[in-house]
């Protein structure tokens, strides 16, 4: 029997998210109904990465996405949350504020939010996650999803470090809800370990 997700009203990531849960857990058939194009489009995106055929069909304002793949293979992502070269150990994120990219405050701030979502339901999670400046803002964020994504990604092992000079300036110290204080030495020495630092 087929799986059935009903992924509406659910932004981007979720429906890829939801539904590649279900692929790593072995299943092939699903349909996931959808209320946009661009969900649609992604899951055909991930569709093809896993080897799945797949079909969409409109079906009055949403769209039902059918994926079938009998027994073909999943490339599954490989964990790479240790993973070591010679010039370092793992990936850092840098949060030097509290919304992704220039423009609307608000839909940068909705990025940020879905970012860390989709950075906790990986299997490849950063080493380390770093808090400057406005950055701050998001481990003492009031938005549950927020601090429930960090909270997840320290549960798989995910080191947080918050700037304390930041968090003074701003006047959220006794505001923080997630990560460890920390200072500009190891923040740079946490930068100056890892393989990569992704700055957002």
């Amino acid at each position: 029997m087929a799986k059935y997700i009903d992924a509406r009203g659910k932004a981007c990531p979720m429906p890829v998210i939801l539904a590649k849960k279900e692929i790593d857990n072995a299943e092939r058939d699903i349909t996931i109904t959808v209320d946009n194009e661009i969900a649609v489009e992604n899951l055909k995106r991930l569709a093809a990465d896993s080897g799945i055929e797949v079909k969409a069909e409109k079906n009055g304002n949403d769209f039902n996405v059918t994926f079938a793949g009998g027994a073909a293979e999943v490339k599954k992502e490989e964990p790479a949350v240790n993973a070591c070269t010679p010039n370092g150990c793992g990936y850092a994120v840098f949060f030097g504020k509290d919304y992704v990219g220039e423009g609307e405050y608000e839909l940068g701030s909705n990025l940020a939010k879905m970012m860390l979502y989709t950075y906790s339901q990986s299997d490849d999670v950063p080493t380390t996650l770093i808090f400057m400046n406005s950055g701050v803002k998001l481990p003492t964020s009031d938005n549950d999803d927020i601090i429930t994504s960090i909270k997840v990604l320290t549960e798989k092992g995910t080191e947080v470090i918050v700037c304390g000079t930041c968090l003074n300036y701003y006047g959220l110290t006794e505001k923080l809800k997630v990560g460890t204080v920390s200072n500009m030495y190891e923040i740079v020495e946490k930068m100056k370990k890892a393989a990569k630092v992704i700055t957002v």
